[in-house]
């Protein structure tokens, strides 16, 4: 065989075999769209109105594939001293390949130890993504995340990049504010406990905060991707911040919403 023809023979073969990856991510992406969300704020007064402050995704809730709740980054919820007190805390939901509708959210549950907030919009309810398992992610594993990064600099389409669990390594969030303490928040700051987070080799941004990261093959939630708190702990002592991007694991999601259901 003219060596041509073995190369010819192996572009041909490595085509066949990437197609259907990208065939899957394809269809995820379409799947997983249109439950990911703006988180930011609204004033009619203020200029420009709507202030970005970062992403979210509905969840679904038990067994209905459409809810009204809302997962994101606590931190996202935090207003800069320059922003209006009075503005009001809303989502953009996708409707159409351009439209965004307005929600107005109420916050339901707050996990600073994990950087975690749980939202209810008004509204019809919108198609909710489902949490897979994080104790199941090994470290190599392909994922996918997907949000607003740059602060919408580059437009409300959300978009999607792909990575591999490049680490899942113990870290720890600054400590809380006195007005976050709650009784587990101080049990886990006597014991000194960390707990483990994705390291991932993909870049994100800081608009990319709360946004989810999942499963390229079936849009399943692994974690929620987090790019301040987080990257502020790990990376304080470098000069230059790495590309490297993290995630909380999704675990950590299932539990916030355990605490509601109880309450």
């Amino acid at each position: 065989m003219s060596l041509r023809y073995f190369v010819r023979g192996m572009v041909v073969s490595a085509t066949l075999l990437a197609t259907p990856v990208r065939a899957e991510l394809i269809s995820t992406i379409a799947l997983v769209k249109p439950s990911v969300v703006i988180v930011g704020t609204f004033k009619a007064t203020n200029s420009p109105r709507f202030g970005l402050r970062g992403t979210g995704f509905v969840l679904a809730d038990g067994s209905a594939p459409a809810s009204n709740l809302v997962v994101t980054n606590a931190h996202v919820l935090q207003r800069p001293a320059e922003e209006d007190p009075d503005a009001t805390l809303v989502v953009q939901i996708r409707t159409g390949a351009t439209d965004l509708q307005m929600r107005t959210a109420t916050v339901l549950e707050v996990d600073s130890l994990h950087d975690l907030a749980l939202l209810r919009i008004d509204g019809p309810a919108v198609p909710g993504l489902t949490l897979r398992d994080s104790d199941t992610v090994r470290e190599g594993q392909s994922v996918a995340f997907m949000g607003f990064p740059i602060g919408g600099a580059l437009g409300f389409s959300p978009v999607t990049h792909r990575g591999t669990v490049s680490s899942i390594a113990p870290a720890a969030l600054p400590t809380p504010s006195a007005q976050q303490l709650n009784p587990q928040a101080i049990r886990n700051l006597r014991s000194g406990s960390t707990f483990d987070i994705f390291q991932l080799d993909g870049t994100a941004y800081p608009g990319n905060s709360g946004g989810p990261l999942f499963d390229p093959d079936s849009g399943a939630v692994l974690g929620v991707v987090n790019m301040v708190l987080i990257k502020s702990t790990r990376e304080s002592a470098l000069s230059s911040p790495s590309g490297i991007s993290y995630a909380i694991p999704s675990r950590f999601v299932a539990q916030l919403l355990q605490r509601r259901q109880l309450k």
